[in-house]
């Protein structure tokens, strides 16, 4: 047995139910039993049968016989509401098992190792979460894609179509990003974007874009290294303003699909904390899944 999951008996199934996928694993006395990945069963993010369908689908590959607890991490969890439709939706495939909802940052910071601290999410969508040594707790962000979500890979892939069009408008050839961009859609001129992105295209798809826009960084694309500049500030921006309502200096974790895989967006990250006064930084290289047994065990961690 790991000696991070000794605190966990029984039986315990753990959930991270993004905005793209969904993950669960299964521990049993502690030792991992079971672990299977499935389509997203957030209703934030997909259809309410096309939730259900995939939870049924996770439950299926994992085998929970016995299981008494089950705890899971998902964004969009905002309201007491929120938290009820997940766990309801846990519930039709584990009856009688205890279950807790929670926002997905607290997955985060747990699979880091900290029991105090910032967790930054810059995946779908980004929010920030942060608890203290008294319990105090602060969100920041996590408002969805019509409101926010900066630096999340739905805003890179938005901010790649609005540069795109902006172009366009100004008669100006294609460059490279948008060259990128067209080809990732498998369309042939910017125009076609428009009706693209309004008909029939969802979060997942544009976020799924994003990597144009790093690829463009790289070959030196002006636009596309403000853009990551912009995300890595406002990222750190959620970050700041959560530290500073719980009177912390870190640490400060980094996850999500691109803040645990996307070098230039962790410099730009670490650059606009460090000017805000922020150095103990951290970037999660582990699934947040991981941090289950540190939330179920309560153990004591920084």
């Amino acid at each position: 047995m790991n000696s991070e999951n000794a605190g966990m008996a029984g039986v315990v199934v753990g959930l991270d139910v993004g905005g793209s996928k969904t993950r669960g694993m299964v521990w049993r006395g502690g030792a991992v039993a079971a672990d299977a990945t499935v389509g997203s069963a957030n209703v934030q993010n997909v259809s309410a049968a096309t939730a259900q369908a995939n939870m049924a689908e996770l439950f299926a590959a994992l085998d929970v016989h016995g299981a008494a607890t089950v705890f899971a991490g998902a964004g969009g969890i905002d309201t007491d509401a929120d938290a009820a439709a997940l766990r309801n939706l846990i519930a039709a495939q584990v009856p009688g098992a205890a279950i807790t909802v929670v926002h997905d940052t607290r997955l985060l910071l747990a699979a880091a190792g900290a029991s105090t601290g910032v967790a930054v999410i810059a995946g779908t969508g980004s929010a920030a979460w942060g608890v203290n040594a008294a319990g105090g707790q602060v969100r920041a962000g996590g408002w969805g894609y019509l409101l926010g979500d900066e630096g999340s890979g739905y805003w890179f892939g938005r901010e790649a179509v609005r540069h795109s069009l902006h172009r366009m408008d100004r008669d100006l050839p294609a460059d490279g990003l948008t060259t990128a961009l067209l080809a990732r859609c498998g369309l042939s001129q910017p125009r076609e974007l428009i009706a693209h992105f309004h008909q029939g295209t969802t979060r997942r798809y544009w976020a799924a874009t994003s990597p144009v826009v790093f690829d463009a960084a790289a070959a030196g694309h002006a636009r596309a290294l403000e853009l990551i500049d912009l995300a890595g500030r406002d990222l750190a921006g959620m970050a700041v303003q959560v530290a500073r309502q719980l009177g912390l200096a870190g640490p400060i974790v980094l996850g999500g699909g691109l803040g645990s895989n996307q070098p230039p967006l962790q410099d730009a990250f670490r650059r606009h904390l460090a000017a805000a006064g922020l150095t103990d930084v951290r970037v999660l290289d582990k699934d947040p899944i991981l941090g289950v047994p540190l939330l179920v065990a309560g153990a004591p961690r920084r």
